[in-house]
């Protein structure tokens, strides 16, 4: 495995249904070769909570294209490599339902590696919050914003490998039609 696409997403409310932006870092070779933002149009309202807590809002997605105008850029992105994502089940879930509520057949499952997965059994007894680890390793951290998340998560990702971390036993699967 030399290829990673490590990415982050920012939410509109609290149905975690639909993205209003996302980060993604590209690992390969043991560096970080690409990175791409992009806000999104939720097609929803949001929650004062997100907006507060994302600073993204509905006058700063205007423009901003809607998942499927964006699916068309990113996919080959996310075809390219292995899918990487800090606490993963909350990405990939919010993933999976814009590609099933938009009805955007992609692939019956998709395999992913979870670095808070990794980290739980790599460094046992401390905090695997994103912004812990940030701190634990020096990385830099402009936290809730999903490009500077997803840099973290693959400069994170990065750490492990170099302390010898075989990413093979920490692969899962996703299944995208359930």
């Amino acid at each position: 495995m030399s290829r990673f696409i490590v990415f982050d997403v920012e939410t509109p409310n609290r149905y975690n249904n639909r993205m209003s932006a996302i980060g993604i870092a590209v690992v390969e070779d043991g560096m970080i070769v690409n990175e791409y933002y992009s806000l999104v149009d939720p097609e929803q309202p949001f929650d004062y909570f997100n907006t507060r807590l994302t600073g993204i809002s509905e006058e700063t997605v205007i423009g901003a294209p809607t998942f499927p105008e964006l699916w068309e850029k990113i996919e080959p992105l996310f075809s390219s490599g292995l899918l990487v994502a800090h606490n993963a089940v909350f990405d990939m879930g919010v993933l999976k339902k814009c590609l099933r509520d938009y009805g955007i057949d992609w692939r019956p499952y998709v395999r992913y590696i979870c670095t808070v997965q990794m980290g739980r059994r790599l460094l046992p007894g401390v905090s695997h919050k994103l912004n812990d680890m940030c701190d634990h390793y020096g990385i830099c951290l402009n936290h809730h914003q999903a490009d500077s998340d997803s840099r973290a998560c693959a400069e994170i990702l990065l750490h492990y490998l170099d302390e010898g971390a075989d990413v093979r036993q920490y692969i899962r699967t996703c299944s995208l039609n359930k």
